[in-house]
């Protein structure tokens, strides 16, 4: 498995990572060093290396989507060397990859064995590049230089398809979220992408909960930093058990006395929390959206960027959430929307989610598709989950 320096590329997967280990195969898993037990909880033997993303703390990622995919890039030119040094006499039977695992493509291009994607995030469907701009972000002069250093490498190291079939088109892709997220899930080709659902049946690394809660409020690890959000929250959800999950780059005195019953961490373990909540504050990422409807919890989603807009909407437009600008995050604001969240039809509709996930396949079916994808004899071979 080659993974990505960042908790939402990785915790997705680790589920599928420890069925595979639970079934006898010996599995390495390339990350970041920083990231190597995380990937060790899995049962997987860590492949430690450098890297050259941000920590999302000290080092924040960057709002421009263009300097976003150069990090990318330049975390495969920086991994792939490494990686071959590592493997070159111990080649996998199969190589998976994040998104944005691209040395694991590379190689398995070069020595001829399957690469299966976990992606962690929507997938691309007929007409992606025109319905959401990419096109255009393509055809732009940083998009240009972009796409011309990524053509010269892939060129380099031996491999024929452009920078958007490399990281738009996989051989084949299991997909680790809810249908229901999925824009124009009708457009998506079948036979390439095969929808499992989030894998939540293995996270006890994370930890268990016992406490009942009310709300739980989580804005992720990058857009945390701002009391004023936090005190709002508190005081709109006031009176009630309230757990606010406000990461590392604050500390619990700078939001000043809270509210009975209202209680400030810098992390606490979402799924097990979620699974004894009333209500979920999320920013709406896709890792929050798919535990929170696999644990059939009603939503507010607050987006603060990338993908989080679209995933808002798509919850809305189901009937299990509420959608609310972030510029306008008010007590009375949260109030409504907990108000509309309140009701026997949202949580039926919620319960409905929650039992098309369970349904889905999750870590088992995952690693079924896996393993299919190089036959008994060993020989290597491209696989086409499909369905």
């Amino acid at each position: 498995m080659v993974g990505a320096g960042a908790h939402g590329h990785i915790n997705p997967n680790l589920p599928v990572i420890a069925e595979l280990v639970a079934r006898g195969h010996r599995v390495q898993y390339a990350v970041p060093a920083a990231f190597a037990a995380l990937a060790a909880s899995s049962g997987a033997t860590p492949l430690p290396h450098t890297t050259e993303l941000p920590d999302g703390v000290e080092q924040p990622w960057p709002d421009d989507p263009v300097a976003g995919m150069q990090l990318f890039l330049d975390e495969g030119r920086h991994v792939t060397p490494q990686l071959e040094a590592a493997l070159q006499h111990d080649r996998p039977d199969v190589f998976l990859a994040d998104i944005g695992g691209y040395a694991a493509r590379v190689l398995g291009v070069r020595w001829g064995v399957p690469c299966v994607q976990l992606s962690p995030a929507m997938v691309a469907w007929e007409g992606f590049e025109q319905d959401t701009g990419m096109a255009d972000l393509y055809a732009s002069p940083a998009g240009r230089e972009y796409l011309a250093r990524f053509g010269a490498w892939l060129a380099a190291e031996g491999v024929e398809l452009t920078p958007e079939t490399f990281t738009g088109i996989p051989d084949s892709s299991i997909v680790l979220i809810p249908r229901l997220l999925q824009p124009h899930a009708e457009k998506v080709d079948p036979g390439r992408y095969t929808f499992v659902g989030p894998c939540l049946d293995a996270r006890a690394h994370q930890g268990e909960w016992d406490d009942e809660v009310d709300v739980l409020v989580s804005l992720g690890s990058a857009y945390t930093a701002d009391p004023d959000f936090w005190r709002r929250v508190a005081e709109a959800f006031a009176g009630r058990r309230v757990v606010l999950a406000i990461g590392r780059r604050l500390d619990p005195a700078d939001l000043g006395p809270l509210p009975a019953g209202t209680t400030a961490h810098a992390w606490v373990p979402q799924l097990a929390v979620l699974r004894r909540t009333a209500l979920f504050v999320t920013h709406a990422g896709m890792g929050g959206c798919s535990e929170g409807l696999a644990t059939a919890t009603p939503m507010i989603a607050i987006p603060q960027a990338v993908d989080q807009f679209g995933n808002a909407e798509m919850l809305a437009e189901a009937g299990v959430g509420v959608v609310v600008d972030r510029d306008a995050v008010t007590v009375e604001a949260l109030r409504r929307a907990a108000a509309t969240l309140d009701d026997e039809a949202v949580r039926a509709r919620c319960a409905a989610a929650a039992a098309e996930l369970a349904g889905a396949g999750g870590a088992g079916r995952a690693a079924d598709l896996v393993e299919a994808s190089v036959p008994d004899d060993g020989s290597r071979s491209t696989v086409t989950p499909g369905g």
